[in-house]
């Protein structure tokens, strides 16, 4: 015999454990269209994207083999690690704020799991079951249509994630890739098959799960929200005690007010009441049947709740052929639902805008001190210095230089502050390609003179000759000796 739980635990998943596919009614109304607009639009904004250039670069390239992220014209190096830094920080907080004031609406209006899930895979399911434009699940569905249905997804499949793999090498490299064998490229057709495999995984199978047992966000909600953000809500002050269609006999707004515990009880055991005061809400059932997650939205705040506003539309299509004010779903905060008042100003709406502003101007400082190079300066390997035969002391130095132009650039090396010091370089000037990076070895020659406690200061003149010109501070290690004098230092 099969164990039963006590309760269902998953909104996909039956009292003894075995999956239950959710096949959810489509609902029309203003909210489904708005959706629509919005999802088509992200879908043929998420395929351009890789095409449009900016400034001649792609208007969005995550080059990871090469370490440059390419973002609306601007090119990120390594060294640009704080910017980017920066910038997840702000679209966490973002994030943040928005949920605080408009609730999940990020999940069902924007999320790419319900973009496609509802407005490509679950069409297509639907034209293949023979539910289109009504909705539901077909029992008696064709077995072909299933099978065709997997064949129609393998390929629609197959154009978004090309779509993905050129967000990290290019439309250029990708189209190169098409044309040629996959033997010629292993690596990029196994990144390319493995991606269409898991969202076969992902939207073929295990659907809307994806946002009920792996997507944290849901389980953030309680930290994210508050009583006064807007979620969709079932107003039970309107609908209960639920009654059966043709039951009602007053339609007052508040009638949980009017009625005992135990009289709601006996009704809601008897299918509604014969005589006296019900609610708005027939209990047809339709924001159970059209929910994309399977919950029933009457039972209050639910974790798998994603916001998309398909039981309002279903709702209200009931209320408006009943001749009843729409409404009785709707987007509204708890604190509305239960009669309270907005008083005050809510902390979090203050904070979170405030290190937005913090965020965003300390992004915009760093962004606008970026030169169109990078100089780091680096100890070489081995032994700090040697001393010559002549007496002066020789200093191993390294210097890295990113061009951050988008042409090659000549870097010239010179010192500053040392008299007598030479700097013996093998390639001096040395030649940058565009956003590359070079790190170039050299010799500073210093009299032993110079030093003082093991230390000698100098200063690295690096300049192009055109816009760039940086000056870098350089402590030379050396002997110990006895104090020098400023007239020793200039002495020949």
């Amino acid at each position: 015999m099969t164990p039963q739980a006590s309760e269902n635990v998953l909104s996909t998943m039956r009292k003894d454990g075995s999956r239950r596919w959710l096949k959810p009614r489509l609902s029309h109304g203003h909210f489904l269209t708005a959706r629509r607009v919005v999802a088509y639009f992200l879908i043929a904004l998420f395929l351009v994207l890789p095409f449009l250039r900016i400034n001649s670069k792609p208007a969005v390239l995550l080059d990871i083999v090469h370490r440059r992220f390419t973002l609306f014209g601007y090119t990120f190096l390594p060294t640009d690690t704080i910017l980017l830094a920066i910038l997840m920080l702000f679209l966490f907080v973002g994030i943040f704020l928005f949920t605080a004031i408009f609730g999940r609406r990020w999940c069902g209006w924007a999320c790419p799991q319900t973009v496609y899930m509802e407005f490509l895979y679950r069409p297509l399911e639907r034209l293949f079951d023979g539910t289109t434009g009504r909705g539901g699940s077909r029992e008696n569905a064709p077995a072909w249509g299933k099978g065709v249905y997997f064949l129609v997804a393998l390929l629609a499949t197959a154009i978004p994630a090309h779509t993905f793999l050129a967000y990290f090498v290019g439309v250029d490299q990708l189209w190169l890739w098409m044309r040629h064998s996959p033997l010629q490229h292993p690596t990029a057709f196994a990144v390319l098959v493995a991606t269409v495999a898991l969202m076969m995984v992902d939207f073929y199978w295990f659907r809307e799960q994806l946002c009920l047992i792996a997507c944290p966000y849901g389980r953030f909600q309680s930290a994210l929200l508050d009583k006064f953000s807007l979620m969709v809500n079932y107003d039970k002050r309107r609908g209960e005690p639920r009654g059966k269609m043709g039951r009602h006999v007053s339609l007052t707004l508040a009638p949980m007010q009017k009625t005992a515990p135990a009289d709601r009880a006996a009704m809601d055991a008897a299918g509604g009441p014969e005589t006296g005061t019900a609610g708005d809400c027939v209990d047809c059932g339709m924001c159970v049947t059209t929910c994309p997650t399977g919950i029933d939205i009457r039972d209050g705040l639910q974790m798998e709740c994603i916001n998309c506003a398909q039981c309002i539309d279903a709702c209200d299509a009931v209320m408006t052929r009943l001749h009843r004010p729409t409404g009785l779903i709707r987007h509204a905060s708890q604190a509305t639902m239960s009669g309270e008042t907005r008083s005050g100003m809510r902390f979090r709406l203050l904070f979170y805008p405030a290190l937005l502003c913090i965020l965003a101007s300390a992004w915009i400082f760093i962004f606008m001190s970026k030169t169109t190079a990078d100089v780091t300066l680096l100890r070489d390997l081995g032994s700090p210095f040697n001393i010559l035969d002549n007496g002066r002391v020789a200093s191993h130095v390294r210097v890295k230089i990113t061009n951050r132009a988008d042409a090659d650039a000549q870097y010239t090396l010179s010192l500053a502050g040392l008299p007598q010091a030479t700097l013996d370089a093998a390639e001096n000037p040395v030649v940058v390609t565009a956003n590359q990076a070079r790190t170039l070895a050299f010799v500073i020659e210093v009299p032993a003179n110079s030093f003082h406690n093991g230390l000698c200061d100098a200063t690295l003149h690096i300049s192009d000759g055109k816009t760039f010109s940086q000056d870098v501070a350089i402590r030379l290690l050396g002997p110990f000796g006895q104090p020098r004098s400023d007239n020793d230092r200039h002495e020949p």
